[in-house]
């Protein structure tokens, strides 16, 4: 029989970037409230320090900082006439373990959604009519609007020191900024970044091609700079260890920097590491969570009461839980009926490359996560779809993130794969190539999705998540599209270009980025969503759904900012609305 503790105020479930900061917020508000992690603590002294932090083996080949897929896996397949099977080696998308989350290993490159994307179904009907989605895209509205969210993604840039430069303040279109962007009520904390050589040379041929460069958004720090939490910050040193890795100068931002120094010992919370949850405890008629189960460091099984519950964890373990604790309806692909699973979404990823003189000195070691210049002239509702057979985008930037030895050997596609002549290619393009990414939108399709598997399970015996993905035709035309026009940069810069297209199936061996989406999405009602618009279970009031899972789509720009703004949107929503009145906060 599992041992029942007293009852909290709140339990949050995963202590990444949304359990820290709705510990901070919540404990703020007088709460009561307890973190449960299924990982250890960890902060940045001792655990990111060098020599070890910059073991590149360790932890970029061998996945150091990552879930072990030994531990915790799901299985996957491309369609449902195939067999699902477990994923036994990390590739495609790396989530995190431990205190922190995949918030210690992330690049930093922190991007706001347009406006059209959080009324994309109806944005797309008025501007080209119902015909431009096509056959099978499950497309809809988030059920709140930017201007709503936009307060949040100012307060979350700020508790993280993003650095950049305003392309669109209050309406008015700033120089030097993206001039693509959603309006800002505030410029950004910090400036961006000095960009490298390989940022200039990417810039002037943008803007030979008509498009309109500006430095990527980072949360890698320019200067020293203190948060509105009072946490301290330093600059980056473009050491080139980011992604992947942790970050031992507190220059990259981060749950250990930005928000737990003032949560941990704070007399209303608790943190509990070595806490697995295994389910949410539903009492089904009076459709609410009565707290959760969970086994702890010893094995043991504990249930922790709570007022309020708020899964926290990384976006597909949080699908996997609601569906093992049997709350909500799981999606039927076959009839379209359902939500819990639902519209699953990645990223659509390619790339070019550019091979130039070796005389060229590009320095590719010295990098940051969020180190270079980007142009958005084809993301999203930045230009005219109108007769392109396809929607969403995808922005085309020059990032240097660090030229680490074991994983970076940029070489044609025509050179041999090993021996002396591999050698001799590397030794050549090291120091001269030029890598342009194409990170592009993810749509959400009927036969896309996350289930239980009804084969595997894991070592408590209970069921193993099941994805079914592939690449739309949408996906793939757009992207087709977009590498095009980076192709027409790439050769405006000067020397050998090659692409590297979005080809073939999905598969899950190579990575492409840990941008995992949709499954417990938000909505307008409960037919079309697991979640309401401040991310409040339809079916359990006091359940509430955190992260990227609850993305309808995933637009052309990484999930992080738009986590943060939605996780404090809902924050404010509990704090304000929901302690002194606990109800449905959108009427059913």
């Amino acid at each position: 029989m599992a041992q029942r503790l007293p009852e909290v105020d709140v339990v949050l479930v995963g202590m990444g970037w949304t359990g820290a900061l709705l510990a901070k917020e919540l404990t703020d508000a007088g709460l009561k409230v307890v973190g449960l992690e299924r990982g250890r603590a960890r902060q940045t002294v001792p655990d990111f320090q060098s020599p070890t932090m910059h073991d590149e083996l360790r932890y970029a080949v061998r996945h150091g900082l990552m879930l072990d897929p030994s531990t915790e896996t799901l299985t996957f397949r491309n369609f449902t006439s195939q067999t699902a099977l477990p994923i036994r080696q990390l590739g495609s998308f790396l989530p995190g373990v431990n205190l922190g989350g995949a918030g210690v290993h992330w690049n930093g490159q922190t991007w706001r959604f347009q406006e059209s994307d959080f009324v994309l179904r109806s944005h797309l009907r008025q501007r080209y009519g119902e015909d431009i989605i096509q056959d099978g895209l499950t497309i809809q509205d988030w059920g709140l609007t930017y201007a709503e969210l936009e307060p949040f993604y100012d307060r979350f840039e700020r508790i993280c020191g993003i650095g950049g430069i305003v392309g669109n303040l209050r309406g008015e279109i700033q120089p030097g900024g993206d001039p693509f962007e959603p309006p800002r009520s505030n410029p950004f904390p910090n400036p961006p970044m000095p960009q490298p050589y390989a940022a200039a040379l990417f810039a002037r041929a943008a803007e030979q091609a008509g498009a309109h460069p500006f430095p990527v958004p980072t949360a890698n720090l320019s200067r020293p700079y203190t948060n509105p939490y009072g946490c301290a910050m330093q600059p980056c040193n473009a050491c080139g260890f980011c992604e992947r890795f942790g970050c031992e100068h507190f220059a990259k931002a981060s749950p250990q920097v930005c928000v737990l120094p003032k949560v941990l010992g704070h007399e209303r919370f608790e943190l509990r590491t070595g806490s697995t949850v295994t389910r949410v405890n539903y009492d089904r008629q009076g459709k609410r969570a009565t707290g959760v189960t969970y086994i702890n460091g010893r094995g043991q099984e504990v249930e922790q009461p709570a007022a309020i519950v708020a899964l926290c964890a990384f976006s597909y373990h949080n699908v996997r839980l609601l569906l093992l604790s049997g709350i909500g309806t799981p999606y039927d692909p076959r009839s379209g009926e359902g939500t819990l699973g639902k519209n699953y979404t990645y990223q659509t990823m390619s790339g070019v490359s550019v091979f130039m003189d070796p005389d060229v000195n590009l320095n590719p070691y010295m990098g940051a996560g969020a180190l270079g210049t980007a142009v958005n002239d084809w993301n999203g509702e930045a230009f005219d779809h109108s007769g392109l057979g396809f929607v969403g985008g995808a922005y085309i930037a020059a990032y240097q993130t660090g030229g680490r030895p074991i994983e970076r050997h940029p070489v044609p596609q025509d050179t041999p794969r090993w021996g002396a002549g591999w050698k001799q290619a590397v030794r050549r393009h090291y120091n001269s190539t030029l890598s342009l990414t194409v990170h592009g939108s993810s749509m959400p399709h009927r036969g896309n999705y996350l289930d239980l598997d009804p084969t595997y399970r894991d070592s408590l015996g209970n069921p193993l998540l099941r994805m079914t993905f592939d690449f739309p035709a949408n996906d793939r035309l757009m992207s087709d599209y977009v590498t095009d026009r980076a192709v027409d940069i790439a050769n405006r810069i000067g020397g050998k270009v090659e692409a590297a297209r979005r080809t073939g199936l999905y598969s899950v061996v190579p990575y492409q980025t840990t941008h995992n989406t949709g499954g417990a999405i938000m909505g307008q009602t409960p037919r079309d969503s697991v979640v309401n618009r401040y991310l409040q279970h339809w079916d359990a009031h006091n359940l509430f759904v955190m992260g990227a899972c609850t993305y309808p789509h995933n637009p052309g720009y990484n999930p992080t900012d738009t986590v943060g703004a939605l996780a404090l949107w809902a924050a404010r929503a509990i704090r304000d609305d929901y302690i002194g009145n606990p109800r449905p906060l959108v009427p059913a």
